[in-house]
């Protein structure tokens, strides 16, 4: 079975899973004054956003509110090259869930307010209100970044859209740089996290469908501890 210390770096809110209260004292410290990083790949005066940076985040803000209901495949890899893979299932507002491929049995469910972890091979779960992760700024029902995010780069290069930031509140952990393909349309294709080290976990997408059809149970935590009695 593959460690929870590797499986961790998936999502940000997972190493708060692993390091606990250490981890919470310092995601509620205030974000570094990083300057931002515009899109010539300069340093902006005072860690403004310039206008076409503006632009690009709003296009980001819609790419979320639109979003609706997906479904596609995800591989994580570590910085010490460990790759896992796994499919993964989004609806908006707030809910989602990634299966991990076997040897893992590790999923992560969203319900809309509540995110559980659950290993069922040691039948554990913890829980973590959608808000203290990551992904409660860009799952809520009115996504605007402009409004909520704290930036550190924001950046056309090419054929990607790339954006770095943290949410301004003292709740969530962070920051999250993610990777937009521009073409044939925006499409989100991977982000980076950072663990405790300060080592980079890479996500990538593949194979992203629209689904709106998910059965009302399917964002809902399965009961581990029916699964002890069995």
């Amino acid at each position: 079975m593959v460690g929870r210390l590797e499986l961790a770096p998936l999502f940000v809110l997972i190493v708060v899973a692993v390091a606990g209260p250490a981890f919470a004292q310092d995601a509620s410290k205030p974000g570094p004054a990083n300057p931002v990083v515009n899109t010539r790949g300069h340093q902006t005066k005072g860690g403004e956003l310039d206008s076409n940076q503006v632009e690009l985040v709003q296009k980001v803000s819609t790419y979320f509110n639109e979003m609706g209901g997906l479904n596609g495949e995800f591989v994580q890899t570590s910085a010490a090259g460990t790759r896992l893979h796994g499919k993964f299932h989004v609806m908006r507002p707030g809910r989602f869930r990634f299966d991990f491929a076997r040897p893992s049995r590790l999923v992560i469910v969203s319900d809309g307010r509540y995110v559980a972890i659950q290993d069922h091979d040691l039948k554990t779960e913890d829980r973590w209100e959608l808000d203290q992760t990551p992904f409660g700024i860009l799952l809520r029902q009115d996504v605007n970044l402009l409004r909520d995010a704290r930036f550190f780069e924001v950046q056309d290069v090419g054929d990607t859209i790339v954006i770095a930031f943290e949410e301004k509140t003292e709740k969530a952990p962070g920051p999250l740089k993610m990777f937009f393909a521009k073409k044939p349309t925006l499409e989100l294709k991977r982000w980076i996290t950072k663990d405790l080290q300060g080592l980079d976990t890479q996500i990538e997408l593949s194979g992203i469908e629209r689904n709106d059809d998910f059965d009302p149970d399917f964002f809902k935590p399965a009961p581990i501890a029916l699964e002890r009695l069995r």
